[in-house]
């Protein structure tokens, strides 16, 4: 697969779906450097804009015909994704489709069909890696769509890698996650240590690991609410609305959350400035009234629903008490929009603040509409503001303060902490802001090092840090129930039974998975590979060396160790070396060198004796031990023909070879004349005062022998 291990999230939320590719460095590659550099931290996930791909509607609309959402809603998506994975890494590169609020309001039988057209659909058009469809193609909750989001955002800020440099006070390092959609809403934090030991029932136990392989353990407190997101809010607002107005016993009825004489029907159409109004259903016309806006908001909040599990937040929800010293909080998605994007272009200040910000909303929704139509033209608010979202803004600002101020509780930072309304609190939040970090009660994100903050990164986090190779006695990565070990309710972040084993290269491959990386794998102390690679490596050097020395080292270092015996010898050969095919001696051109190195001493083997086989071939290896040329050995007694060479005379040589003629019918006619060569040699030139020397003064007269005639 490469350097490169890869994730694909789909992030199927109500008003559309988003691809999301992600990729981290292999642990076959990060492994073996890992004790010199991110022991504890977690693996190093990258992504960038042009790897992610949104299309609308949500996956919910498809409820009455999903056979048509393959083809209509995922093709695209699975093209984008398919195009930034390299193909060698797409088989084993994980698929998610996980949906959130909007296929919650469906019912079972809906979500069920969607779901089941999706996974099929991604298994029959790609070959990425999709197990098993109850874990990769599925709806999840409010809580673990809070949970990745938390996990997203402290993986950005670094409250999990540099827990010194996030020192929030009394032992915390972590930062509060919110998140607000089109259908609900989500907080997620972790209790400071006396709220966490009287909740601990409440919390969830989140495990990840660290490249080094040892687990890093959260106790995080997460919770939903579900008809809590900006469209939803909406819905309930108009319902309370058009029951409050009913009486007036008119179909315009008028509307605090928009912009002064912006004309709209309850289904959210801007109408005409001067077009004919139907009276047969009932319009809101905009008041411009930002204060009475944030009164009749407040009642979506539900904080009159009686609380069983004290303390509580909305709707009767119970949420531990919230620390605002060390839990600082961060939000995201319409959080981020509703308090930034209407004013980027007319306002630089970036961070939030309560008093900076609702006097800028009071401001906008008290213009006239055509004065706004006027300024959205001229792109005073940004290219990204439309007529869409300027009649949104109000009611989603009115919104936002009510769910941060009055119903999580976060303090007013502007109202509370500046001296009044002519203060800039947006200035000195950012001036606190560069010195401390994010240690505010609140701010409202979108990227953190240009990665955009979403649930969907938190969900590759966990992913990734369970592809780690764990340390001897280390628990599963994943999340459940807040006690010891691994609870019953434990959620994997892959399939449960596909195990994760130390990082091994497939056979053959292991060149194309480490890359630049071979060195450490064979020479890192903590590598399984190291002693057998260093052995390996070596003998491939002591071959090389061997071969590249050439025939006459060769052979000085075949007689220096004693590495061969003459055939005809009755002691056989022993040992290691000789076992070895790759350093026994050639054979077959050495009688071709006896003429031109003037052979010292040889055996002639294979000639047997009447008690012996008659074998058909026969091979000329050097003596193990040869005496010297003033030393010749005849061993007439022996039943097998052994001459040395040497000042002889040819006599005995020749009578031995006649004796051998009528025993042997094998063509030895090259031999017997190179040998006979070598006997008719004068014993002058051969003489003793040569001491052994080479002899190439004359070419020897050839005489006939029995062999030469057959």
């Amino acid at each position: 697969m490469g350097k490169w291990s890869y994730a694909v999230i789909l992030d199927a939320g109500s008003s559309g779906t988003r691809a999301h590719v992600y990729r981290w460095p292999d642990p076959v590659v990060t492994r073996p450097s890992a004790k010199f550099r991110n022991v504890e931290k977690l693996p190093e996930i990258s992504t960038n804009n042009e790897w992610t791909k949104k299309i609308t509607p949500g996956v919910s609309s498809y409820a009455q015909k999903p056979d048509r959402l393959g083809p209509d809603h995922l093709k695209p998506l699975l093209d984008h994704v398919l195009n930034v994975i390299p193909p060698e890494a797409i088989r084993e590169t994980p698929i998610y489709v996980l949906a959130t609020a909007g296929m919650r309001l469906l019912s079972p039988q809906d979500q069920r069909h969607i779901l089941t057209s999706a996974c099929s659909y991604i298994r029959e058009n790609t070959n990425l890696s999709l197990p098993d469809c109850s874990v990769h193609v599925k709806v999840i909750d409010g809580k673990t769509e809070g949970l990745y989001g938390w996990i997203a955002t402290n993986y950005l800020l670094g409250g999990f890698d540099e827990p010194e440099k996030h020192n929030h006070g009394k032992d915390h390092h972590t930062y509060g996650f919110l998140d607000m959609g089109g259908a609900s809403a989500q907080l997620a934090f972790a209790p400071n240590a006396t709220e966490a030991r009287k909740h601990a029932n409440d919390l969830i136990l989140l495990r990840l690991r660290s490249t080094s392989g040892r687990p890093q353990e959260y106790k995080v407190f997460v919770t939903s609410w579900l008809g809590f997101g900006v469209r939803e809010a909406r819905n309930r607002y108009v319902k309370a609305l058009l029951r409050e107005t009913a009486s007036s016993g008119t179909q315009k009825r008028p509307d605090p959350c928009l912009p002064q004489k912006l004309s709209a029907t309850i289904e959210g159409t801007i109408l005409p400035a001067n077009a004919p109004i139907s009276t047969k259903n009932p319009y809101f016309v905009g008041t411009g009234k930002f204060d009475e806006c944030l009164r009749r908001t407040m009642p979506l909040l539900a904080k009159d629903v009686p609380c069983e599990d004290d303390p509580c937040l909305l709707n009767g929800v119970h949420v531990p008490a919230i620390d605002f010293d060390v839990n600082h909080f961060v939000g995201i998605s319409e959080y981020w929009h509703t308090t930034h994007e209407i004013f980027e272009m007319s306002h630089k200040d970036k961070a939030y603040d309560f008093n900076t910000y609702q006097n800028r909303v009071k401001e906008f929704c008290g213009m006239n509409w055509d004065e706004i139509r006027k300024g959205i033209s001229g792109k005073k608010w940004g290219k990204k503001v439309n007529e869409e979202k300027a009649y949104e803004v109000c009611f989603k600002a009115a919104w936002i303060i009510n769910i941060l101020h009055d119903g999580i509780g976060i303090p007013r930072v502007g109202l509370e902490n500046t001296q009044s309304s002519a203060t800039n609190g947006t200035k000195e939040v950012l001036k606190h802001g560069k010195e401390k970090g994010y240690l505010d009660p609140f701010q409202a994100i979108h990227k953190i090092d240009s990665t955009e903050v979403s649930w969907a990164l938190g969900k590759a986090v966990l992913y990734a840090s369970s592809k780690m190779p764990p340390a001897e006695d280390t628990l599963p990565v994943g999340f459940g129930s807040n006690v010891p070990g691994i609870p019953n309710d434990f959620q994997y972040p892959a399939s449960p039974h596909v195990p994760v084993l130390l990082p091994q290269p497939p056979q053959g491959s292991y060149t194309n998975k480490t890359g630049d990386h071979w060195h450490d794998s064979l020479f890192d102390g903590d590598s399984p590979r190291r002693i057998p690679g260093i052995l390996l490596f070596v003998l491939i050097i002591f071959i090389a060396l061997f071969f590249l020395c050439g025939r006459e080292r060769r052979s000085r270092l075949y007689r220096k160790i004693g590495f061969s015996k003459s055939r005809g010898s009755p002691h056989k050969r022993r040992g290691l070396l000789a076992k070895l095919p790759f350093l026994r001696r050639a054979v077959s051109p050495t009688y071709e060198r006896v003429l031109e190195e003037g052979a010292r001493h040889f055996e002639l083997g294979g000639v047997d004796s009447d008690d012996s086989d008659h074998s058909p071939t026969t091979a000329l290896h050097p003596s193990k031990s040869a005496p010297g040329w003033g030393n010749p050995h005849h061993h007439h007694h022996h039943p097998t023909l052994k001459y040395a060479l040497d000042n002889s005379s040819t006599h005995s040589i020749g009578s031995a070879l006649e004796m051998e003629t009528i025993k042997n019918h094998v063509d030895r006619t090259g031999l017997v004349i190179r040998t006979e060569s070598r006997d008719r040699l004068s014993p002058l030139t051969l003489g003793p005062t040569l001491n052994g020397r080479k002899s190439r003064t004359s070419s020897p007269v050839r005489h006939k022998t029995p062999f030469s005639n057959m």
